[in-house]
């Protein structure tokens, strides 16, 4: 990680990851975290299992949390103090809605993100005298629904906050070895474009054994190069 400058002005300057180094550090926080509660490391990683890991970083977590004062398409907040750790709010319709439940565990980890590779970045400022105050409203990541998974890189802190939670749900050497399996089983030697028919057994494979959308396992595997939107076929001069 380096330390870059901040051209959206929020802070003086904000953390570059590499992927790679994304993705080493999620899967070792979430297998260690497997290990210390559980003995081994299973997937999918129950729902459970990330409110523990959130409150294990964070002051605390409010799963029922009304944040309709933000927004209707406001689905999750943290807030960042001077003398304690993060608050996590997580909206209440995703907790009082079962059919919702992928959507719930991208958001924790979403917001897991925040509290875990940001939190630094308020400490600063609190510490060189830059927010007024606890109740400052720019104490706050406010996180909207289309933002969680899919922001642009121009958003650097959703975006980053929305790799880690693919990171952490789908870590990078249990999903790399399905994707190897299935392409040792099929004898695939070309890569798989993401509308193909392999994508989709892929895309159901993953989805069923980390419990996520398919919108969380596409983006999973797009990122990881798992996928192509590319045709292998396609040619530069067609």
């Amino acid at each position: 990680m380096k330390m870059v400058r901040d051209n959206t002005g929020r802070f003086g300057q904000r953390p570059h990851y590499a992927l790679d180094e994304l993705d080493r550090e999620c899967e070792a926080l979430i297998l260690s975290f497997l290990r210390r509660h559980h003995g081994d490391e299973h997937f999918p990683v129950a729902t459970d299992d990330l409110h523990v890991l959130i409150e294990e970083f964070a002051e605390d977590l409010d799963a029922y949390a009304d944040l309709s004062d933000y927004g209707d398409d406001v689905e999750g907040v943290t807030a960042f103090f001077p003398d304690r750790r993060p608050s996590v709010s997580i909206s209440e319709k995703l907790a009082n809605d079962p059919r919702r439940e992928n959507r719930l565990r991208t958001t924790l980890t979403h917001e897991f993100g925040h509290v875990y590779f940001h939190r630094h970045l308020w400490d600063e400022k609190f510490f060189a005298g830059r927010l007024f105050g606890p109740t400052a409203p720019e104490n706050k990541t406010i996180c909207k629904r289309d933002t969680i998974l899919g922001a642009g890189q121009y958003d650097w802190m959703e975006w980053q906050a929305g790799y880690v939670s693919g990171a952490m749900l789908m870590p990078v050497r249990p999903v790399r070895r399905l994707v190897g399996d299935y392409r040792e089983e099929h004898e695939l030697l070309s890569s798989i474009q993401v509308h193909s028919e392999h994508a989709r057994e892929i895309l159901q494979q993953v989805m069923e054994r980390f419990a996520v959308s398919e919108d969380a396992a596409r983006v999973r595997l797009l990122k990881l190069n798992a996928l192509t939107e590319f045709s292998p076929e396609a040619s530069l001069f067609d």
